[in-house]
This record gives structure tokens, sequence and C-alpha cells, in this order.
């Protein structure tokens, strides 16, 4: 076998359950398991057992992480209360954990949901409205890693204060426009985190595409992404079906893969380390092809012949 020296950049290790992602290495895939009626992207499961089954079929598609959300987010939505949406989620968690021992985020803002939904098996959280004082709470007593996303609709909780200088996030120079906004958020909710004992391996940092925010702007963000994974966190994008992959391709949400792979081939030129998507298998063929030109990844089996 004659196989190349992959290009590992600022390697960092996050160790979950028996399981190590070295960021750097490759991009990681975290499919998306909607139990909800009313998802943007009409892929909604509100049977367990179908959401189960679902879940298992992307893992054997390559998925690295297994994404469960009960609350819908797409605009317009009615928001359901904590009790439903742990009636929803808690079944999948708990029978995904109980079949499988891969990773899983949990998509939800509540605290509550949170702590019954680590309890169930859940490894990770990923939460559309950054790190509020209720979820940091629950992180302070389990350390798990955490998404924080940016999201310009109107934040549950105050804005964070700047710390950048008294806990000592790299400085970089954001630029102007959403992706400055972005930037500066995403730079004080990671202090944040870090003041709370999270390591930079636990804290993932999510720019936010298509959440408050127009077609230009996420593509701004898209465009200018290196600028967060400049801040020196692991990072995720979540691009997957968004609308204005519809409003460049003219494309119905259900149809937008080849634009979603477009997007995911791009941040990965920009070093993103985790990408959140619902089709799995085909946006697997483009990370090992944009892999292998970026990182110079290789196969395990691969020969140079």
């Amino acid at each position: 076998m004659n196989r190349s020296t992959p290009i590992v950049a600022k390697s960092r290790i996050l160790r979950i359950r028996n399981k190590e992602l070295v960021f750097g290495l490759r991009t990681y895939v975290m499919g998306i398991v909607n139990v909800t009626p009313d998802s943007f992207s009409q892929d909604g499961i509100v049977d367990s057992q179908a959401a189960i089954s679902y879940a298992l079929k992307q893992i054997q598609k390559g998925a690295d992480i297994i994404d469960i959300g009960g609350q819908s987010a797409r605009p317009g939505h009615q928001p359901i209360d904590e009790e439903t949406e742990i009636k929803r989620i808690l079944p999948v968690i708990a029978g995904l954990r109980k079949v499988s021992d891969v990773i899983i985020s949990i998509d939800t803002f509540s605290a509550v949901v949170l702590e019954q939904a680590i309890a169930a098996g859940a490894d990770i959280l990923n939460s559309i409205w950054g790190l509020t004082d209720e979820l940091l709470q629950i992180v302070k007593r389990n350390p798990i890693p955490i998404v924080i996303m940016h999201n310009r609709g109107n934040l549950p909780n105050p804005p964070l204060q700047n710390m950048k200088e008294s806990v000592g996030v790299d400085a970089i120079d954001p630029g102007n426009g959403m992706i400055a906004e972005v930037v500066d958020y995403l730079a004080d909710a990671a202090n944040k985190a870090m003041a709370a004992g999270l390591a930079r391996e636990q804290i993932i940092l999510d720019p936010g595409i298509g959440f408050g925010k127009t077609a230009d702007q996420n593509i701004e963000i898209l465009s200018q992404f290196n600028k967060i994974t400049a801040l020196g966190f692991p990072t995720l994008i979540g691009s997957s079906r968004k609308s204005t992959i519809g409003k460049l391709t003219d494309r119905p949400v259900d149809q937008r893969v080849f634009g979603t792979a477009a997007t995911v081939a791009f941040a990965i030129a920009q070093l993103v380390d985790i990408v959140r998507v619902h089709d799995v298998e085909e946006i697997v063929d483009v990370i090992k092809v944009s892999d292998a030109l970026v990182r110079n990844w290789r196969p395990d089996n691969w020969t140079n012949q």
C-alpha cells in the first residue's frame, strides 16, 4: 500500500463513548432525524420506531453522528411545549442507544429536555439559540460537547457580553457585514463556554445558515466561512436543503442535494469539521472527494495504482 500522509491542521481530538473525532483529519457527517410532522425539509418522522430505523440507515450510509430533534425550526412554525418535545424524542434516543453506539446529538434549546435527553443516552447538545444560561447550568453538571449556533431571531436571553480579551479567543479581523456579527457572537459564546470549564474540542461553532438571515447574508457567510474556522474551534455547517439553495437553483426542498453538495465542498475547502445533512449517502461521496483534495485524506483500503 502506498498512502500519502493526511494533512491535519490544528489537530484536535474529541472523545465520545468509544469513538474519537480527530478534527482536521477528515470531515464528519451529522445525519438529521426530524421527529416532527412539520419539518421544513419534508422529512419529518413522527413514529419512534420508524425514526430509529431511519437513523440506522443513515449510520449504514456513513453518518458519524445522528442529530435528533422534536421541535420544528421552519419559518412560521408553531412552538411545542417541553412535554410534547420529550414525548417525541426520548423514545428515539433511548431506542437508538439500545441498538447502536453511534454518537447522538440532541437538537434542543430547552434545559429540561436536554437533561432528560442526556439521561436517555444523548452525547452532544445542538442548540439553535446558542448557549443560554439555563443550558449552561446543565452543561456544567454534564460536560458534554455543545454546538453553539448563531441565530438572528429574538434570542431568549440577552446577547452575551464580549469576553474575548479575558478568556483568550484568538484575535482575528472579522471584516464587516453579517460575517462580522456571526464571528463576534460565536467568539463570545465560545469564551463563555470555556469559562464554564469546557475545552476547545468540546465547543463546536455553527454560523446558523438560514436562521434570521437573508439569502445574500447566507451566501456571504458560506463564502467567508474561513473566518469562523480561524477562531480555532471545531466548526459545523448546516446548509442542507436551505431556502437560499432553493433560490439559487429554483429547486423544491427535496431536490436540493446538488446545491447542498456545492456548499459542503466549499465549506470543506475552508476546513469545516462537521456537516449536518439530510442526504447522507450522496454527501458522503462529496466529502470523500473533497477531503482527498483538501486534507490529503485516503480510504483505508487505498492503493496508488
